[in-house]
């Protein structure tokens, strides 16, 4: 009887052993490549539509096609992608899609210490397991025509809009270059 649990015993461990050495290692170079071409897609449709937002009707319109566009686009990515895509910020515009959990406060933490030690925020990004799931950051710098709605001055007609769509914005107060927030992606495994 004691052999019979010593074999039964001895074959558990043995079929743990196997499927602890057949489970595959992710594949992180390729998890990281998916990642960065998600940021591009929703960089590349969001940056084009604020720019016709911008000629066509000005700052004040770019405001109201970024507070619609932008998170139908990262809810598009996802149902497309199987990743969750969002943006975050520790000065959050939108309060219900925007702030950071731990783990992204921690590495929006790191991205300005990192820009602050002379590293261009557009080289900043950050990639991990955490959890069973690979969460990837990229930071997110102002550019010139995002000083319009993100610089500490801004046109009364400006204030009068970020008011409407974003009540509890604190997105304010950034200069040219600066991480203002980033893309969060999470996909598990």
């Amino acid at each position: 009887m004691k052999n019979k649990y010593v074999m039964v015993l001895a074959g558990i461990l043995s079929i743990s052993l196997v499927s602890c050495a057949t489970t595959p290692k992710p594949d992180m170079k390729m998890l990281k490549q998916e990642a960065v071409s998600i940021v591009k897609k929703f960089g590349g449709t969001l940056k084009p539509q604020l720019g016709k937002a911008l000629k066509s009707g000005g700052p004040v319109h770019a405001i109201e096609v970024c507070s619609k566009k932008a998170p139908e686009i990262a809810d598009k990515l996802s149902a497309e992608t199987g990743w969750s895509v969002k943006r975050v910020s520790l000065k959050a515009r939108n309060s219900k899609t925007a702030i950071p959990d731990e783990w992204e406060r921690k590495i929006l933490k790191q991205f300005d210490e990192r820009q602050a030690s002379g590293e261009p925020a557009e080289r900043i990004a950050y990639a991990e397991i955490v959890d069973g799931r690979y969460r990837f950051m990229k930071a997110q710098g102002v550019e010139a025509v995002c000083l319009n709605c993100h610089a500490a001055n801004i046109k009364t007609e400006v204030e009068a809009a970020l008011k409407q769509h974003y009540p509890d914005d604190n997105a304010r107060g950034y200069s040219l270059g600066q991480i203002r927030g980033a893309f969060s992606l999470s996909k598990d495994l």
